[in-house]
C-alpha cells in the first residue's frame, strides 16, 4: 500500500513537472531571452550587493527563477523607475520587475501580473519619544518617494484620520527616494517617512537601533510585473511560471529567504490592484 501510495504521488509530481516544462513562450523571448527593467534602490526587493555589486533582491531572485521555468534567459536590464511603463509600451523591455505597485492608472497603458502583497507603513527614529503610533504625525511633515502612490495615500490617510479627528494634516514630503526620505530623517528635516512595509524589516536589520515602525501597514497593495497590453501569450507563460514556483515551494523558499513569507500569493493574478 505504502508502495502504490508512494508511485502515485511520484506519477503526479512527473505530471506536473511535464506540464510546467510544457509552458508556452513566444518565440521571440525564446530565441533572445526575456529582457527585463529593474532598478536597483529598493532593498530588499530590487539592489546590489555592496560585496560584489551583483544584483540581487527579491526581484532578482523570482526573475531568475522564472527564466528557469520557461527555458529562457533573463536580460536584466537597469532603467530609471519613471521610465519602465514607456519602456514596456516602446518595446524597449518585455517586463518590469522592480517592485512596482498594480494601480489604475498604470493599468490603462500596461497590464500587471501580480506575484507579491504589500502595503505602506509609517516610521520614525527611534529616539524621536514624541512619536509613538501614526496619529502622532498629524501636523508634522512625512517624507516619501515622490515617484509611487505614496504621497496621495498618506494624504487620504490624513484626511481620514488626523484631519477627521480635528487635528491638522500631515504635510507631504516629496523625496527622490526611500534612500533620500531616510537620510532627511537622519538630519531631522523629516519627522516620519512612509515606505512599503516589506522594506521595514530589512532597513531595521542593516541600520539596526535606528528606527522604530509605527502601527501596522495602512493599506493594501498588489505589487506586479508591468507588460505589454499586447503580450497575452507572455503573460500567460509568466503566470503559468509563477504558479509552477508557488505549486512546488519555490516561490515560498525565496520570499523566506528575504525574510518576507507573509508577503506571498496563492496565485498570480492579473490587473487586481
Amino acid at each position: 500500500m505504502k508502495k502504490l501510495l508512494l508511485s502515485a504521488i511520484s506519477a503526479a509530481v512527473l505530471l506536473q513537472s511535464s506540464a510546467w516544462a510544457d509552458i508556452a513562450v513566444p518565440a521571440a523571448i525564446k530565441e533572445k531571452g526575456l529582457t527585463v527593467a529593474i532598478m536597483p534602490n529598493y532593498p530588499p526587493m530590487d539592489f546590489k550587493d555592496p560585496a560584489t555589486n551583483q544584483l540581487t533582491g527579491v526581484d532578482y531572485d523570482l526573475g531568475q527563477a522564472i527564466g528557469e521555468k520557461l527555458g529562457v534567459k533573463i536580460n536584466w536590464q537597469e532603467i530609471a523607475f519613471e521610465q519602465m511603463v514607456n519602456a514596456v509600451v516602446t518595446k524597449r523591455v518585455d517586463l518590469v520587475m522592480s517592485g512596482m505597485t498594480d494601480t489604475k492608472e498604470r493599468q490603462q497603458v500596461v497590464n500587471f501580473i501580480d506575484y507579491f502583497k504589500t502595503g505602506p507603513q509609517f516610521y520614525t527614529q527611534t529616539a524621536r519619544s514624541d512619536i509613538n503610533s501614526a496619529m502622532d504625525l498629524c501636523g508634522k511633515k512625512v517624507g516619501t518617494s515622490r515617484r509611487t502612490t505614496f504621497p496621495l495615500e498618506i494624504a487620504n490617510w490624513s484626511k481620514a484620520h488626523c484631519e477627521a479627528a480635528g487635528k491638522p494634516a500631515i504635510i507631504v514630503v516629496g523625496a527622490e527616494g526611500t534612500a533620500d526620505a531616510r537620510t532627511q530623517l537622519r538630519q531631522n528635516r523629516l519627522d516620519g517617512v512612509v515606505q512599503g512595509s516589506e522594506t521595514l524589516p530589512y532597513i531595521m536589520d542593516l541600520e539596526k537601533g535606528k528606527y522604530k515602525p509605527l502601527d501596522k501597514a495602512f493599506s493594501f497593495q498588489y505589487t506586479g510585473m508591468a507588460v505589454g497590453k499586447d503580450a497575452g501569450e507572455l503573460t500567460t507563460a509568466i503566470q503559468a511560471a509563477i504558479d509552477a514556483m508557488i505549486a512546488d515551494g519555490s516561490y515560498q523558499k525565496i520570499l523566506g529567504k528575504w525574510g518576507l513569507a507573509d508577503n506571498g500569493v496563492t496565485k498570480a493574478t492579473v490587473n487586481q490592484g
